[in-house]
């Protein structure tokens, strides 16, 4: 009875705050229908323009830029002093995943473009702040599977003997203040000059296998807001935002006042803002007593997900098997986004954020166009 009512009042809550959207009506969740047949510049899954990010479907400033492997950084969410991280919003791929003890962690990526400021500072110590990223926090083990699967490189705040003596290709950035748990940032300058050394050595890599298209498919059902309740002290609220086309991302204070507060970028001050929101389900294996050494199965399976654009919800699957490609040349490539069928499903071009989850999560629509991932945890 509880748990109905603190629902009613999120409803209630969230509802006050949604404007009208003029959706037609939509086909059933479970239902979805082929792509749309509108005419639109599709780009992939396998075959990309010069100059086009395989992960964004979107044109880069600096096309040489794509020849570096991708750098994956390790940043915290908690503590909430963390808060707000830097980087975020130039990161064409952000995995949020649970770390035990109700927080999460992101690994986000950097690739193609690196943070920039679009305005000149005057006060030196906010311009300082423009081109670092993080806070910076230690590795995970999931870490190694999503940089095996992007041809990247790990960049962590060091990791516990038993995460590290997992984890491939990494640099370890430690913080200036030893006081200060979230003193570990990084300098742009410093990760493009790893990634130019792991270039020089390494083979080539391909980050295509997914398909961008700015039309609407058609079969979503409308998706004006994700609530992802990680926990009671950790929760998201991800709205849509027609004039940008995108989905902005709220979270609350762990306090448990039962309020969201606009997350933000502070290289750019801006709301986050992503294109794609994909609730990712995975299993999730817990490795030690204190449930703080998790382990995610995210290399040659697949399972089920549900993908946020355009206001609408998707149901879809996510692939890493080795499919044609991969047993030709013996190389992965990042993860698929397909349909049941296992054809691909477009993203909307632009950058994306994956709610990664265990399969036991709750998964619900509480009212017209406003859904629920409710996480359990794994034991």
């Amino acid at each position: 009875m509880y748990r109905r009512f603190i629902n009613l009042l999120f409803i209630l809550a969230i509802t006050a705050a949604l404007a009208p959207t003029g959706k037609t009506a939509a086909a059933d969740i479970n239902t979805p229908s082929p792509a749309s047949s509108t005419v639109s510049a599709a780009l992939g899954p396998d075959q990309f323009p010069a100059g086009y990010n395989p992960l964004t479907g979107q044109s880069v400033e600096n096309p040489e830029l794509l020849a570096l492997p991708p750098a994956l950084i390790s940043v915290s969410n908690f503590p909430v002093t963390a808060r707000p991280q830097a980087g975020l919003s130039f990161s064409p791929y952000v995995f949020e995943m649970y770390i035990g003890h109700g927080m999460t962690r992101f690994l986000a990526m950097f690739y193609g473009d690196y943070p920039h400021a679009d305005v000149t500072q005057s006060n030196q110590d906010t311009t300082a702040q423009l081109y670092t990223i993080g806070p910076i926090r230690s590795g995970r083990l999931p870490y190694e599977h999503v940089r095996t699967l992007f041809s990247g490189f790990l960049v962590m705040a060091g990791a516990s003997s038993e995460v590290g003596s997992q984890i491939g290709p990494s640099a370890t950035v430690f913080g200036s203040d030893s006081d200060n748990i979230n003193s570990a940032m990084i300098d742009v300058t410093k990760v493009q000059q790893i990634a130019e050394a792991r270039a020089s050595t390494k083979k080539t890599f391909n980050l295509t296998g997914n398909m961008y298209d700015a039309a609407v498919p058609a079969g979503g059902k409308e998706a004006d807001r994700l609530w992802v309740f990680y926990n009671y002290l950790n929760q998201v609220d991800w709205a849509y935002d027609a004039a940008s086309g995108a989905y902005l991302r709220s979270q609350d204070k762990a306090n448990g006042d039962g309020k969201f507060y606009p997350a933000t970028d502070r290289i750019t001050g801006e709301q986050l803002a992503f294109e794609n929101v994909i609730v990712l389900f995975a299993k999730h294996n817990v490795l030690n007593k204190a449930g703080s050494l998790i382990d995610i199965d995210l290399l040659y399976t697949e399972s089920k997900a549900y993908l946020f654009r355009d206001g609408q919800v998707y149901p879809i699957r996510w692939n890493t098997k080795n499919g044609a490609y991969e047993k030709e040349t013996g190389k992965l490539r990042p993860m698929r986004f397909t349909d049941a069928e296992g054809n691909p499903f477009p993203l909307k071009p632009g950058s994306t954020w994956v709610e990664v989850v265990d399969i036991s999560t709750g998964f619900s629509e509480l009212e017209d166009g406003v859904w629920k991932a409710r996480f359990y945890n794994p034991k």
